[in-house]
């Protein structure tokens, strides 16, 4: 490596998607199957065309996302209202898991707590900023091991604790325990709770944020709102945590169509939002028949996926199988996760999981 650059880069590997050729089945990246309407689609150029001037910067503040956030998220709080002062937005929930390491653990000698399998881009995130990662294990329903996670917690310098609700890759919510043991860490630790399939599971630790101010919620439009390619994330955290975070962000780090985009999502909410009950009848209808083949285990999900493993095939071989016969998935954490498609690609990958496993 040339003398100018962090020598520990070596050890770190770049983060690359799997390719995708034409004509395969997503579902591989928990995206939503469907695109917008063309009619919210043409609404929302013709308000690009009208509202929007590209030799101007967009928005620094986000205020006017913020305002239409506030009342969206404002639905789930029985108590009180939310205000612009409790939420960040970054290029993706990725820019804002950056924000908090850099706000928490950069410089300081200290790291993070994940339990794994989880998502990923924790621990690549900490490490790319030279911040250590200590992990815990989870039981055969992807519970986090909490005694170990606590002994991990009293042993090392652990800043931050990172947990995903409900968990990416398996599926599975935070149970009562976890709650009790998160409401327990102290005030020193920030506790990230990482809401990004709210949409689907429809549960969420929010009432318990505004009592824990050392807690964050990170949503994002990616998933349910059908904008992974705008690339719009948000963080829900006591003011003093989102002044932190507005320090570290970059200037204008959302583009004014990607803005613009979130806000009209926010608008047309009812219509986008309609076909999340169809993701979950059919999560429900390939996680019955997945329970037929003998060789699959499949675990109960209420995020937009399902996670299986197998000791029939080895698992690169049945990742590799899937893709030839044109089904992408994923594959991580010792298991595959399977994105929820439509109705369609489900039968084609669910017919091709027989094939290459049996029954």
């Amino acid at each position: 490596m040339l003398p100018c650059l962090r020598p520990d880069l070596v050890s770190l590997a770049t983060y690359h998607p799997q390719a995708r050729e034409a004509g395969a089945d997503w579902l591989d990246g928990n995206e939503f199957p469907l695109d917008w309407p063309p009619s919210l689609k043409e609404k929302l150029a013709w308000m690009y065309r009208q509202d929007m001037e590209n030799n101007r910067y967009p928005d620094g503040s986000h205020g006017e996302l913020k305002y239409e956030l506030c009342n969206y998220v404002g639905e789930g709080l029985t108590t009180g209202s939310l205000t612009a002062d409790w939420l960040a937005l970054g290029n993706g929930s990725d820019e804002l898991i950056r924000s908090l390491l850099m706000a928490t653990c950069l410089g300081q000698n200290a790291g993070i707590l994940i339990a794994e399998p989880t998502f990923s881009m924790y621990q690549i995130l900490a490490r790319t900023l030279g911040i250590p990662v200590w992990a815990a294990g989870r039981d055969e329903q992807f519970a986090i091991n909490t005694t170990q996670a606590t002994e991990l917690m009293n042993q090392e310098p652990i800043r931050v604790v990172f947990v995903v609700h409900p968990n990416s890759p398996t599926g599975n919510g935070l149970t009562p325990a976890e709650r009790d043991w998160l409401k327990r860490l102290p005030p020193k630790v920030l506790v990230v709770i990482d809401e990004a399939y709210f949409e689907f599971s429809q549960d969420t630790l929010l009432p318990d944020l505004l009592a824990h101010p050392n807690w964050v919620i990170l949503r994002t439009f990616s998933k349910g709102f059908r904008l992974a390619n705008l690339r719009i994330g948000y963080a829900i955290a006591h003011p003093e945590v989102i002044t932190a975070l507005e320090k570290v962000r970059l200037p204008y780090n959302l583009s004014g169509f990607s803005l613009l985009a979130a806000q009209f999502a926010l608008t047309q909410r009812r219509q986008l939002l309609s076909g999340i009950p169809e993701i979950l009848t059919e999560r429900e209808r390939l996680g019955m028949e997945l329970t037929k083949i003998p060789a699959l285990q499949v675990w109960p999900s209420q995020g937009n996926f399902l996670y299986i493993r197998t000791t029939a095939v080895p698992l690169p071989q049945l990742h590799q199988s899937l893709r030839e016969l044109g089904s992408l998935v994923r594959h991580t954490g010792g298991g595959l996760r399977l994105t929820i498609g439509s109705a369609a690609e489900n039968s084609r990958l669910l017919q091709r999981l027989r094939q290459t496993c049996g029954g």
